[in-house]
């Protein structure tokens, strides 16, 4: 909306061509979606908490987790709020791959949005069954799958990338393009969903990752320097830093109010949709591999889980104290400052090795 005015306001008035630029429109998305947050973030809490919309606590977990019961939750919906409103500002709306990811960001956020109010409202522990959360996941990860697989002009835009080695790259075909992108986004949904368990573990990785795939879009979107740095040339795929930058502006404000010990909670309404939005974005700039790497702390939370729950049922015997990983580390003595702070530090390691690939082929 605002980009459309200004490319208006620039016929008459040459300074405003500079929000024709993706760098500047992207920073301009990270503190709109920063003020916004923090404008609209105390309110909704008050109102969270009005309204009794309180977490409720395993009493088999960490006993330092009970003090958390009744803490609002669904604050995920202030982090979407916040993105959607910000893209629609600031972002071309003419562009398809914007579109897709707004509406699986959207569509993921909707399904934890049920989740979440079943739980805590409706107050149904079970919430939305597993089986009608992983089969709705499944319709919008397969849709959107189909959409980018067949909205693709390039075979380049449906090879699977080898990060670190200079000109690799499978051709997948449709079915195969269908098939990987269904499981990153349902994956990494789902990644990003178990790590939720602790103050600031999900957001700040999340914040992270997404700033560097803002980059990696840039540079796909930008056929001189990808053909420079050996990447896939992606038509559009450029506009997918202004999402990035939203994304990050947002997690950072809501980080503010999520920080130990935490005001609000993410629920599912904020993970489910992240991470498919994280997932997304990988799969149009083919980097998801690099995703992989990056999100080495979404994996091993994901990896832990169904490695207590195969070990539990082939054996009866627990790999882990308790699952998520996070939660093992606690039992074992580490404050909850310590889990979150350490499991930072890793993403940022990890996030630097995926930038390294930038360069390193």
């Amino acid at each position: 909306m605002l980009l459309e005015l200004t490319q208006w306001l620039a016929k008459d008035i040459r300074a405003f061509n500079v929000f024709g630029y993706i760098t500047l429109r992207a920073v301009l998305a990270c503190l709109t979606a920063l003020v916004m947050s923090f404008v609209i973030g105390p309110a909704m809490i008050r109102k969270l908490t009005a309204y009794k919309v309180g977490q409720a606590v395993r009493d088999d977990g960490p006993q330092s987790h009970l003090s958390k019961a009744g803490t609002p939750t669904m604050g995920g919906a202030l982090i979407l709020a916040a993105i959607i409103i910000t893209v629609l500002l600031w972002a071309d709306l003419e562009n398809r791959l914007v579109w897709i990811v707004l509406w699986v960001t959207a569509g993921f956020g909707a399904i934890g949005w049920v989740d979440d109010y079943r739980k805590v409202i409706a107050r149904n522990p079970k919430g939305l069954t597993a089986r009608a959360k992983f089969f709705w996941q499944s319709v919008i990860g397969v849709a959107a799958a189909c959409y980018l697989a067949f909205y693709t002009s390039l075979p380049a835009q449906t090879e699977f990338i080898v990060p670190f080695v200079k000109q690799v790259a499978y051709p997948l075909g449709a079915f195969g393009f269908i098939v990987m992108t269904y499981f990153v986004i349902v994956g990494t949904s789902n990644a990003v969903n178990l790590t939720d368990g602790l103050d600031g573990l999900a957001i700040m990785p999340t914040v992270m990752i997404g700033s560097a795939l803002g980059i990696f879009a840039y540079v796909a979107g930008h056929a001189v320097f990808a053909k420079y740095l050996g990447f896939p040339y992606i038509p559009g795929a450029g506009e997918l830093t202004v999402i990035c930058g939203a994304i990050a502006g947002a997690g950072l404000a809501f980080l503010w109010f999520n920080a130990y010990p935490a005001e609000v909670f993410m629920g599912d309404v904020g993970a489910l949709a992240l991470g498919a939005a994280l997932g997304t974005i990988a799969v149009i700039v083919r980097q998801e591999i690099v995703l992989f790497i990056m999100g080495g702390v979404f994996v091993v939370e994901t990896l832990s889980v169904m490695l207590q729950v195969a070990s539990f049922k082939l054996t009866g015997k627990r790999i882990f104290r308790m699952a998520p990983l996070h939660h093992h580390y606690e039992l074992k003595g580490w404050k909850e400052n310590q889990v979150v702070v350490r499991f930072w530090i890793i993403t940022m390691m990890l996030v630097l090795v995926g930038l390294s690939t930038l360069k390193l082929r």
